[in-house]
Parts: C-alpha cells; sequence; structure tokens
C-alpha cells in the first residue's frame, strides 16, 4: 500500500484523522465510477471545449480507454487534437455534488492499433460487456488516454493536484467494490450506530449521521446538528484489508462508544 494522504491538518492542535492519498483516492474513484464526461478540443469552434459522456475502461496504470465511433463528434475532436480531459463523479454525487468526490484526469487521446489492442479490449469489455456487440463494427476503435496530470477534489476543502507518477503507482482502495453496498446497509439498518458513533467523538448534539464514504483506514459520516450539516471522518482502529473485516470492526467501534458514552 502507498502511503497515508499528506498531512491534511485543521486549524486545531490535532492533525485530521488519516486518510488514503490523494491518489489513492482518484485511482479508486476511477475505478468504481460507470461514467466520464469527455472533453474534447472543437473543432466546429476552435480552441472551445466541447463535453460528451461517455463509458470507459482502465488500464493497469489507471488510463483512461474509449471505444468510439470515427462518425462521433469526440473522435472527430481527438483525431484533430489529442488533448483531452475526463471528469468523473462519485456514484450518487448528484445528491450533494458540492459534497462529492470527483476527479479529472488530464492527457492525450491516441487510437490503439488492432493488432495492439487485445489489452486495452480486455480490460474494457471487462467493465463494459455489453460493449462486446459492436466492437468489432468497423467504425469503432479503442483509444487510449496517455495521463499527464490529474486534479482530485475528496469534498469541501479537500482537494489537490496528483502527479501523473504518484496516480499510475497508487492502487485501487480494498473496498472499492463491496464499498456503496456497505454503506447503504449501514445507513439502512444501522442509524442508531452511526448516531451512537458520532456523538460518542466528540458531536454529543448529532441529530443525524448518514454514512458518505468508506475506505481501509476509516470513514466518512455527515451529520445533522439542528439546522446545519457539517462533516466527520473517523479512523478505524486498524487498517482493513479486506471487506470481510468491516463487520468486525465496525461491531467492536460501536461497543467501545456506547461503552464511553453516557450521554442521551
Amino acid at each position: 500500500m502507498s502511503q497515508h494522504a499528506n498531512p491534511q491538518t485543521n486549524d486545531s492542535d490535532s492533525p485530521e484523522p488519516p486518510e488514503p492519498t490523494y491518489a489513492e483516492q482518484a485511482r479508486t474513484l476511477m475505478h468504481i465510477a460507470p461514467v466520464a464526461t469527455l472533453c474534447t478540443t472543437s473543432q466546429k469552434h476552435p480552441d472551445w471545449p466541447f463535453g460528451s459522456i461517455v463509458t470507459y475502461g482502465l488500464n493497469d496504470t489507471g488510463n483512461p480507454s474509449f471505444l468510439i465511433s470515427t462518425m462521433a463528434m469526440h473522435t472527430k475532436n481527438i483525431l484533430a487534437d489529442a488533448r483531452a480531459s475526463v471528469f468523473v463523479m462519485q456514484p450518487g454525487g448528484e445528491n450533494n455534488p458540492l459534497g462529492a468526490a470527483r476527479v479529472t484526469i488530464m492527457g492525450k487521446v491516441t487510437k490503439v492499433p488492432k493488432d495492439q489492442d487485445a489489452a486495452i479490449r480486455t480490460q474494457y469489455l471487462g467493465r463494459h460487456p455489453n460493449a462486446s456487440y459492436w466492437a468489432d463494427f468497423g467504425d469503432f476503435s479503442f483509444y487510449l488516454m496517455d495521463t499527464i496530470d490529474v486534479y482530485y477534489v475528496g469534498g469541501f476543502g479537500s482537494m489537490g493536484w496528483v502527479s501523473a507518477e504518484e496516480y499510475a503507482s497508487a492502487q485501487v482502495d480494498p473496498l472499492a467494490d463491496a464499498g456503496p453496498g456497505l454503506i447503504d446497509h449501514l445507513n439502512a439498518d444501522h442509524t442508531d450506530a452511526l448516531l451512537l458513533l458520532a456523538r460518542a467523538s466528540g458531536q454529543p448534539d448529532t441529530d443525524e449521521a448518514t454514512l458518505t464514504a468508506i475506505d481501509r483506514l476509516g470513514f466518512h459520516l455527515r451529520l445533522k446538528i439542528k439546522d446545519r450539516y457539517t462533516g466527520m471522518r473517523l479512523t478505524f482502529p486498524q487498517e482493513l484489508k479486506s471487506p470481510d473485516d468491516a463487520r468486525p470492526i465496525f461491531v467492536n467501534m460501536v461497543k467501545q462508544a456506547r461503552g464511553n458514552y453516557s450521554g442521551g
């Protein structure tokens, strides 16, 4: 695993709870998101950005790939000017778009020769198996972005540039695939436990606590306190190696919170 997040500190004397690096969070978000906005340089209106929705694959270093037709406007733009960017937002983030994680990948997109596209094809179709129905159409080809820079936003006040090298060497979080299910389960069936964890961890006036994100080092809660909303990150007592570790860790944290918290 790569190092924990760059030391992001607040105005108090206490450091922020550890998080995965921005590079790890960016790789994880690219792994779990189903679609992206692809921005190319318009040929009809030179120097103007042109946005479109695409599905994408990922190679071993996180570079996005595309299966696109020569009839598509974004393909025409790419063939004339390889510079492009891909924007991805956290799934479900439309419910709180300014607080949701998102990432922009910048790079140059080039067509992959048919006799060299086997690995890209496998990776892309692994994410989008239905695309196999048109993958061999004459006007469709695979294209690959060579990442030159990455900008990651984790929510309010959490953002920064990630070098292409850091992004390429980062690992996807081990809870990435199971995370959405864990979040839905805990929010649906364990609201009292989340509320207890928030109150016992320094926010005794919390009225509602909603789990918004989870990773191997901890999780984020969105808290409602009277008429305002705020966020809180709690750290796991030990790093999770797999989704199977999540349940016993949560159970122990809730037990400890019950023992330590004397509020109502």
